[in-house]
């Protein structure tokens, strides 16, 4: 609660706001809205709906539901981890900072020749955008097989996924990013 009387307070300074007339739009006591601002109270859903709203921002914006985007927005190369490992070889290496309040998770699937990701996303049932790194590989959606080599892209929900699996020679790999994130915290911390 604290950060959000913080939040509060920077953007009607920014605003360049005085404390009695932001509490006047929305309708609270200067007394209320200072206690607020300096965590000493909390506010109704009500109350936080109006001064978002005075402070032409949004309750996301003042609860802090994108801040984790700003704690670890780089991963170095030797940061990236094996989240998971196909039985035919296919290794899922996450790319993204999984927080909490991600909407998605970026991997990097390593193909072997003639692997697939079968087991890798068992039971998820989000949106998925691919795009092929370097590679050929059939993607069977819907019962409809789709040839993707390098530079090609897919996008679907993953329960109409049938297989994925690398149809060329060598090693290959693909960018796969998953919305709503798949792996929970305890999977990736392994």
């Amino acid at each position: 609660m604290n950060r959000i009387g913080e939040r509060i307070k920077r953007k009607r300074e920014q605003l360049k706001l005085q404390l009695n007339d932001l509490a006047r739009l929305v309708g609270v006591s200067s007394s209320a809205l200072s206690q607020i601002e300096n965590a000493k109270a909390s506010p109704s859903i009500s109350t936080l709906k109006a001064i978002a709203e005075s402070l032409h921002t949004t309750v996301g914006e003042l609860i802090g539901e994108n801040e984790s985007f700003g704690r670890f927005p780089v991963i170095h190369r030797n940061e990236i981890r094996l989240v998971a490992k196909s039985e035919s070889g296919t290794g899922l290496y996450l790319l993204s900072g999984h927080e909490p309040s991600n909407n998605m998770d970026a991997y990097l699937l390593i193909f072997e020749a003639g692997s697939d990701v079968k087991g890798l996303f068992a039971d998820y049932g989000g949106q998925v955008f691919c795009r092929v790194l370097h590679g050929k590989y059939t993607f069977d959606i819907d019962g409809k097989h789709h040839q993707l080599t390098t530079g090609d892209n897919v996008y679907f929900n993953m329960k109409s996924l049938d297989s994925a699996r690398m149809t060329g020679k060598g090693n290959g790999e693909v960018l796969w990013v998953v919305s709503p994130p798949f792996f929970n915290n305890e999977m990736i911390r392994k």
